[in-house]
């Protein structure tokens, strides 16, 4: 058997920490509401952005638009500046003067007397010129300078159940067949019932499994380091 040599070692080591250590950061819109606005108690619609990526994204300067795909008419995200590896935070429709009581009503309808849980953030936006529609519509993430980061469609939803979208689906301006269509579902994806009579159903704030990519980069590392040592021996 040949021995492995130390630059044979350091090339190993160093495709393991490139593996390792991808320093990404991801953010889909894991969740919508179109119906929270009409069938609800807490009279907002919202949405749900979730970092699946591995370290913290800043948000500063981030906007929404709906099915107008504008940055010229989006609204600013305010309430939140950082999204932290593998947080859900939700973005509910209210005016500043009224964030704080929505807030609150939405955290007593979903959740409760036991109140809100731990880590739950909530964002707002506020402004004319988008909503989202029950028979409709579409969501629009905007960094600030412009750019769209995320994006999706959707069709009718009257409630009582939200959109699940923990797969982060990117849908496509013009294409349908990209519409974000499941529905939440109770134990799917962290779903449950409201605590509120009207009984939505729904998993604000959180999903079940968001994928971990530094847990991802340690299984590649390990397959390729083993691959590798492997076919030194085999030299």
């Amino acid at each position: 058997m040949k021995k492995l040599s130390l630059s044979s070692i350091a090339a190993a080591a160093a495709l393991m920490a490139a593996l390792v250590n991808p320093a990404q950061a991801q953010v889909i819109i894991s969740e919508v509401a179109p119906f929270g606005s009409g069938t609800t108690g807490y009279a907002a619609d919202w949405f749900e952005l979730t970092n699946t990526g591995s370290s913290a994204v800043n948000i500063t300067g981030w906007k929404v638009d709906d099915n107008s795909n504008a940055f010229a008419s989006a609204l600013a995200l305010v309430g939140v500046t950082s999204i932290a590896a593998g947080q859900s935070v939700v973005f509910l429709e209210a005016a500043p003067a009224a964030a704080a009581a929505t807030n609150a009503n939405f955290i007593s309808f979903w959740f409760g007397a036991s109140g809100a849980p731990a880590g739950l953030t909530i964002g707002n936006y506020s402004g004319a010129g988008i909503g989202l529609g029950q028979g409709g519509d579409a969501v629009n993430i905007f960094n600030g300078t412009g750019t769209v980061v995320t994006r999706v469609n959707f069709g009718v939803n009257n409630g009582p159940n939200t959109f699940d979208n923990s797969a982060g689906l990117v849908s496509t301006i013009g294409n349908a067949a990209t519409d974000i269509n499941t529905f939440s579902t109770v134990g799917v994806n962290g779903a449950f019932t409201s605590a509120n009579p009207l009984a939505s159903i729904g998993s604000p704030g959180s999903i079940a499994a968001v994928p971990e990519a530094e847990s991802y980069a340690m299984t590649l590392a390990g397959v390729a380091a083993l691959a590798f040592f492997s076919r030194r021996r085999k030299l």
